[in-house]
């Protein structure tokens, strides 16, 4: 097995003249097009043996979104609940959120919480005296290719993604938290994208692990149908977090129904959001004090959320490579030359 980690394939799917939807994207096409939002990453690759002689194998780490100033308006939505976003309860009640967004594999949820925890208490001196903090994880399952026997996550490993975290370019693909996942019958992971509507951003940061392979669709192209698919994981089940970020000016209320309009993204990819998948969705807004947009002035915000959620998912499967696991699996990276022959040959790209 390789001693590090792959590095993400480009250049993006945009660059490459596929265009996804009817709107502009931001200037980098992520969710830091929005301002004062940041992403960082801590990817965890170790091939050790099996315990109790060594840790196993490890496909897995941290991602976190870093909003900037905090605490901003935001709302949840639930698409499918099997999965796991800690703090949600919160915003659901207050439409508040009150920590950086951090991914991680199911297993890792409760040491990434302590991390965050810590991290806060390290920055501010009156959290845990004056102020009590639920931090916001998110998790899915990266066990076909990560030993989820072993917790490989540490708590410092929150610190170093947040005090690590960026602008453009970040990476996306098989990094932070989508080291181990699998999308659509291939290797997924995080992808991001952005859209500018009504003179707003719309930034969309996925960890995509959903969907069959049969199902994947590419700029309304049923892809995974015409792919050869070379081994890898069969099962549908998975989950799908996603972070939408906003400069627009909205209640709570509004970023809910925002959030719900991520899993439209998801199905133009091919999702049906199977029963053992988490589909879990937050929205937040860095725009506390502007004129709320409401009723008929949110479609602009709707459809920019539901075209960056597509182009996000297609980021992270072209962006990650072939991973090799545990027990010898392997998850195929999407076949380049033949997707973007597939394209041309129906006129997508």
């Amino acid at each position: 097995m390789p001693e590090t980690p792959p590095k993400p394939r480009g250049p993006r799917l945009r660059e490459l003249g596929l265009r996804i939807g009817e709107l502009e994207a931001g200037a980098t096409d992520s969710i830091v097009d929005v301002p004062g939002v940041r992403v960082g990453h801590v990817t965890v690759w170790r091939d050790e043996p099996d315990p109790p002689e060594g840790r196993g194998v490890a496909r897995t780490g941290v991602t976190a979104v870093v909003p900037g100033a905090l605490p901003l308006k935001a709302g949840v939505a639930v698409l499918n609940g099997m999965g796991e976003l800690t703090g949600s309860h919160e915003i659901r009640e207050w439409g508040v959120l009150g920590s950086p967004v951090y991914l991680t594999s199911t297993h890792a949820v409760g040491r990434v919480y302590d991390g965050a925890i810590s991290l806060a208490v390290r920055d501010d001196p009156l959290v845990g005296v004056d102020k009590f903090l639920i931090p916001v994880v998110g998790e899915c399952d990266d066990g076909w290719l990560s030993d989820a026997r072993t917790v490989h996550v540490e708590r410092e490993d929150v610190a170093a993604a947040v005090d690590g975290s960026t602008g453009w370019p970040f990476a996306e693909g098989a990094v932070g938290a989508g080291t181990g996942m699998s999308c659509l019958g291939w290797k997924g992971g995080i992808g991001s994208a952005s859209r500018v509507a009504a003179g707003h951003t719309v930034g969309v940061l996925v960890l995509a692990n959903f969907g069959a392979a049969r199902q994947l669709t590419v700029a309304g192209v049923p892809v995974g149908r015409l792919l050869e698919q070379d081994g890898g994981r069969e099962a549908a089940a998975g989950s799908c977090i996603v972070v939408v970020a906003t400069d627009t000016p909205v209640a709570a209320s509004s970023l809910e129904r925002v959030a719900r309009r991520v899993g439209l993204g998801l199905a133009r990819t091919g999702s049906v959001a199977h029963n053992g998948s988490g589909e879990i969705f937050l929205a937040f807004s860095i725009d506390q004090d502007g004129q709320r947009l409401e009723g008929s002035e949110l479609d602009p915000l709707f459809a920019a959320t539901v075209e960056a959620t597509e182009e996000a998912v297609l980021n992270a499967l072209w962006a990650a490579p072939d991973v090799k696991g545990r027990e010898g699996r392997v998850e195929r990276g999407l076949p380049h030359d033949e997707l973007l022959e597939l394209l041309r040959e129906r006129g997508a790209l």
